[in-house]
Parts: structure tokens; C-alpha cells; sequence
């Protein structure tokens, strides 16, 4: 249940988690979602979830038709209201543009959240996957370039209870689903300062990623190009891709402060 980590916490909102959690829910249910549905999901009792979801409706930010319940356009705001105040996802455009009128290929701004990577800025000359990417999307950080390199940059102790935690499913005959040689490519990643995930993510995506740091060496997001795998061979990324990559990333790190 959400906020049961914060027992104890006298500043905790208990409530405010709880509405958040539902919304949450309601990613990759692009048909609308029950009450039901989001119970599930939430782990929260249904009656809490209808309250919660009568809560959204008459503030603005959800809406329904019988049985389902859908987010309105209003919730955009809340992202609106994150990419307005966050200097990373801002200053990151432009670069951005840059590394793609380079390439001529598609590139993306990631940070860590929990388990996945979230997009905070993205230049897209040309669809790579067979799903669209576009700022807030969401993909597993272990079979990512990006999230590859943001779980590299992880203090032992949170590798150590990521990998503890985390599931590692074959999203391709290529996905690496062992922890054990996980770890090892990490250490890689770590070492030689780039990811190339070779179609793990999806048969025909190849991507190369490089760190974002800041002035003081911490790494705060991850740079990446994605290409389709018959069309750019790994030598090629490695060779003409990663200094453009390091160089915008270097950018945006000095930019950063």
C-alpha cells in the first residue's frame, strides 16, 4: 500500500500518495481502467480507489464513461509543470536537435526512476521502435542503453538492492536475464563510459548511450541514439555515434554547472 514505508513520518500525506498511486495506474491502459483494475494495481481497497477517482473527476483530471475511468488532458499539466522548473530537460532540447541534424537519427534524455528509465527530452527524426517514445515514456532500465548507464553510475549498495529486486524478463532472444552477467555488463558500462544494447530491448533497435555529468562528476541523466540495427552497424555507432554523444554530453553537463 502506498506510504507504508513512510509509517511514522508526521509529514507524510497519506492520501496525497494514494491519489498519485492511481494515477500512476493508469499508464499503458490507453482503453480507460475500472475501479476494479486500479485496485489491483494499487493494492488499495476498491472503495478507496472510487473515492480517489470521484476526488480526480471533480478536480479536472479524470473522467469516465460507465464502468471505466480515464486521465484527462489536465494531468498534462503536472508534467507541463516539471519540464517548466527542470533546468535538464530544458537546456537538453537543443543539444539534442543538434546530435540528431549530426546523425540523422533519433535522440533522447533519460533519467532513473525506481526500476525504469523516464524520457525527459527527446529529438525524433524517425521511428526505431514499434511503440512511439515521447517525453515521460517509460522503459526497463536493465535492457536499455540509457538505463544501463544510469544503473552503472549507482552506488554499490543501490546496484546491490536494484539487482535484489529487480525481474529479468527476455524481451528478446538477446535480453540479458541473468544478474550475474547483468552485473558484469554493468561493470563494463562502468569502465569503458558508453552502453551499446544490441537488440535486447526489441529485435532491430540497436542504441548507444553515454552519461550526463555535472561539473563535480555526478551523473544526473543518461544521452542516447537509437538506430535500426540493418541499417547502422555497432563498429559504425562506435566509431562516428559516441563522439558525437560525449561531446553534446559534455555540453550539457557544463551547462549544468
Amino acid at each position: 500500500m502506498p506510504g507504508e514505508t513512510h509509517e511514522g513520518n508526521p509529514d507524510f500525506v497519506l492520501s496525497l500518495a494514494r491519489g498519485l498511486s492511481v494515477i500512476e495506474a493508469f499508464q499503458d491502459r490507453q482503453e480507460g481502467a475500472t475501479v476494479g483494475d486500479l485496485a489491483a494495481r494499487t493494492g488499495l481497497s476498491r472503495a478507496a480507489v472510487r473515492r480517489l477517482l470521484i476526488t480526480l473527476e471533480l478536480l479536472g483530471y479524470a473522467t469516465h464513461s460507465g464502468p471505466v475511468y480515464r486521465l484527462s488532458s489536465r494531468v498534462l499539466r503536472l508534467g507541463f509543470s516539471f519540464l517548466s522548473s527542470n533546468s535538464l530537460a530544458a537546456l537538453a532540447g537543443p543539444i539534442l536537435e543538434e546530435i540528431s541534424d549530426a546523425l540523422h537519427e533519433s535522440s533522447s534524455l533519460s533519467a532513473l526512476d525506481g526500476n525504469e528509465i523516464v524520457y525527459l527530452a527527446r529529438s525524433a527524426t524517425r521511428r526505431v521502435m514499434s511503440v512511439g517514445l515521447s517525453i515521460g515514456s517509460r522503459l526497463p532500465a536493465y535492457c536499455t542503453s540509457m538505463g544501463r548507464i544510469m544503473l552503472a553510475s549507482l552506488a554499490p549498495k543501490e546496484l546491490a538492492s536494484y539487482l535484489k529486486r529487480v525481474e529479468l524478463k527476455a524481451l528478446t532472444p538477446k535480453t540479458i536475464v541473468k544478474k550475474a552477467a547483468l552485473a558484469a555488463e554493468l561493470e563494463r558500462v562502468r569502465a569503458q563510459g558508453y552502453a551499446l544494447v544490441d537488440e535486447e530491448l526489441e529485435i532491430g533497435l540497436r542504441s548507444l548511450a553515454v552519461p550526463v555529468r555535472t561539473r563535480s562528476g555526478k551523473v544526473v541523466a543518461a544521452m542516447n541514439s537509437g538506430v535500426h540495427a540493418a541499417r547502422v552497424q555497432p563498429k559504425e555507432m562506435l566509431a562516428r555515434f559516441l563522439p558525437v554523444l560525449r561531446e553534446g554530453a559534455q555540453r550539457l553537463g557544463i551547462a549544468l554547472g
